[in-house]
């Protein structure tokens, strides 16, 4: 067997995050976009056909970038159609990067929620050359957001670049995302439109700083996760949330 991969001039995300090959830094607002992208063709694995599709090795390596970084989710090597009807799950040996033995969608999202807080913290995922407590990202990360704390282990470069209320926002997708029981974890669909609200608080805080300098934020930007979800609810759909066969 083998992988064909379509051409993907920018490479991996991971490459980017961690400025290997001279590749540019990434400001806020391209790795939301990125994010985004990665989102939306998860999405469509997960809904786009009778059964759906599992990717089961989500992670920054599997996510390239075009020319234009526009972001796809590559290696479909462990990748399972989705469990049937009467299925709840696929069962399977333990495989890729957080392989589990009953597979869900949700299993999926918890993988995506590793990788929006290694693209927030520019970070590999397992470093054991560092401190007992910080060598896994998922749980050192996991521990600051539940302190209400991100911003403190964030990547230094975004300091002073990056919306307050955004980053905000974006730390409680990826907590929700790493729920211990996939039941609680959102759906891909559900990740993808918050992701798509956090760029929109950015990009407003971005408007604002260009009119007046001395402003750091914005109105409406403490709202929780569930108060942003009934503000979805009463809107009709976003545009940018369609699935698209093209992010995969």
């Amino acid at each position: 067997m083998i992988l064909v991969y379509e051409y993907m001039s920018n490479g991996t995300l991971r490459s980017h995050l961690f400025g290997s090959d001279g590749n540019p830094f990434m400001t806020w607002k391209q790795r939301l976009e990125v994010c985004i992208g990665a989102a939306r063709g998860l999405h469509y694995l997960h809904t786009g056909a009778d059964r759906g599709v599992i990717h089961r090795d989500v992670k920054t390596t599997n996510i390239l970038l075009d020319e234009n970084f526009v972001a796809k989710v590559a290696d479909f090597g462990l990748s399972r159609t989705g469990p049937g009807w009467d299925h709840t799950h696929v069962s399977t040996a333990v495989k890729g990067s957080f392989g589990r033995q009953q597979l869900t969608e949700k299993s999926d999202v918890y993988s995506f929620g590793v990788v929006l807080f290694e693209v927030v913290c520019a970070r590999a995922v397992i470093n054991p050359s560092l401190p007992k407590d910080e060598i896994n990202l998922a749980e050192w990360a996991m521990r600051w957001q539940r302190q209400r704390s991100l911003e403190t282990i964030i990547d230094r470069r975004l300091e002073g670049s990056y919306s307050p209320e955004s980053m905000e926002k974006y730390g409680e997708i990826a907590e929700k995302c790493l729920a211990d029981e996939g039941k609680n974890r959102p759906t891909m669909g559900e990740v993808l439109w918050h992701l798509e609200y956090v760029l929109q608080l950015h990009e407003a805080w971005l408007q604002l700083q260009q009119a007046n300098p001395t402003e750091v934020s914005i109105s409406g930007g403490h709202q929780s996760i569930e108060a942003s979800q009934e503000h979805q609810e009463q809107q009709t759909s976003t545009p940018q949330s369609h699935i698209d066969e093209d992010q995969v």
